[in-house]
């Protein structure tokens, strides 16, 4: 479960863009807040399965974005690709390299 809430979680920080503000909402209560099924559906007065079905359908529809452009995934390899230079930079004591490389971290 943890895995998949920071899934979701980085799903929703590159995406959420293109979510309408209920999607938003839900979704930020859900996972950022970590309310439950029942305190969201009494927040907005809906039916606990209503705001699970609605949950489901954004967290397809945010799979969907990152199959299509893939946002996350080049973040993680990216990231990964930082870090494999950062450590060479450390390696071979190469302050220039190190601070490029930080500089390179602060952008994403």
């Amino acid at each position: 479960m943890i895995e998949k809430t920071t899934r979701m979680n980085f799903l929703f920080d590159f995406y959420q863009a293109l979510l309408t503000d209920k999607q938003r909402s839900y979704m930020q209560l859900y996972y950022l807040d970590d309310l439950s099924l029942g305190e969201i559906a009494e927040e907005y007065n809906i039916s606990r399965q209503a705001v699970y079905d609605n949950i489901r359908r954004t967290e397809a529809m945010l799979e969907e974005y990152e199959d299509k452009l893939n946002l996350l995934s080049k973040f993680e390899k990216r990231q990964e690709t930082i870090k494999q230079l950062l450590q060479i930079a450390k390696d071979k004591s190469s302050v220039e390299l190190t601070q490029l490389i930080e500089q390179l971290k602060e952008w994403d």
